[in-house]
């Protein structure tokens, strides 16, 4: 039987407050106080703190020098379950959490179910028409692998130096250890599938 239940994700409000808490218990349990998280990330002391608080809406880019600060993927600052929850392996698409970037109006859906171990995850994106991203790899203590599946439109993907043209059907495998640009050529938005490897590659 088709689960019928409305769609309903979560609040803007919310997300941004679950990604605060997430950095905030990531940093503690590192022992970073915010000046070294700074440090290790090239973001200012006071946008952390103010992303902590809640006061503020990182953009993609920021979340992903703080994730790489913190020496996690950019999807787990998204994830984890909630305070006294059990993790479930379901995730219903009504409960799947969706952020939208500020910046270039991407948004991003969390397939996997929150907090359950698995090695990697998976992201679905609607990409706008026109809309770029560009993501800094310098700093990293390690090597994450991606993969991305193109389900509708094309995306560019330039790695390094290296320019990918992916249209519908396409896969491209990536190591995160370069300079990563997405964008969207087209007049119609993209929507593709990330596959994140949670560890490190090796």
């Amino acid at each position: 039987m088709l689960d019928t239940t409305p769609e309903e994700p979560p609040a803007s409000g919310d997300i941004n407050q679950r990604i605060a808490d997430r950095i905030r218990e990531l940093r503690a349990a590192r022992a970073y106080t915010l000046d070294a998280l700074a440090a290790r990330c090239n973001v200012s002391r006071s946008m952390i703190s103010m992303i902590e608080r809640g006061a503020a809406s990182p953009t993609a880019v920021v979340l992903d020098k703080l994730a790489a600060g913190l020496g996690v993927s950019l999807a787990s600052l998204f994830g984890g379950e909630q305070e006294g929850t059990p993790a479930d392996p379901l995730a219903r698409r009504n409960k799947q959490l969706k952020w939208r970037d500020p910046e270039s109006g991407y948004t991003r859906r969390n397939l996997s179910p929150p907090g359950w171990p698995s090695p990697f995850q998976l992201v679905e994106v609607d990409f706008p028409p026109g809309a770029r991203v560009a993501y800094e790899r310098s700093g990293r203590e390690s090597t994450m692998h991606q993969q991305v599946w193109v389900m509708s439109g094309r995306i560019d993907i330039v790695i390094g130096d290296e320019l990918h043209a992916l249209q519908q059907g396409d896969c491209l495998a990536m190591r995160l250890d370069r300079p990563l640009i997405f964008s969207n050529p087209a007049s119609k938005a993209a929507r593709y599938i990330l596959a994140i490897g949670d560890a490190p590659a090796t």
